[in-house]
């Protein structure tokens, strides 16, 4: 075998290996429902407690849009309950927001909620 069809092999070889981790990856990926069958409501706080979430699963907040939203915040906005400028702010009642690897913070900026337990701190790995 000559010297540029070996370096194609290894090139192709490569490639597939790089696509099977990708695929694998993604089909392991979990839908979680945010808050169970009660949905993104109040006292939701404790909701992750005991699951193992990874980069790439999808959370899914189910709630009425004229009730609620979904503000996706950074540590200070999920500590002190406000919106800093620039955070991303869902309302469609069916968010489907995909994990990123480290901390991922969500509340629900309507006056009063995220006071009242509606907010969520979860860490993917």
């Amino acid at each position: 075998m000559g010297e540029g069809r070996g370096s194609a092999v290894v090139c192709v070889v490569m490639v597939c290996v790089l696509l099977m981790v990708q695929y694998s990856q993604m089909a392991h990926a979990a839908v979680y429902p945010v808050g169970g069958a009660q949905g993104w409501t109040f006292n939701v706080a404790s909701w992750p407690k005991g699951k193992r979430f990874r980069a790439g699963d999808t959370l899914v907040f189910n709630y009425s849009p004229s009730a609620h939203n979904v503000v996706a915040v950074n540590r200070v906005g999920y500590n002190r309950c406000i919106t800093p400028r620039g955070s991303k702010v869902f309302q469609t009642g069916k968010d489907q927001i995909k994990l990123v690897k480290g901390q991922n913070f969500f509340i629900c900026n309507l006056p009063g909620h995220c006071q009242s337990g509606m907010k969520i701190a979860i860490t993917a790995i």
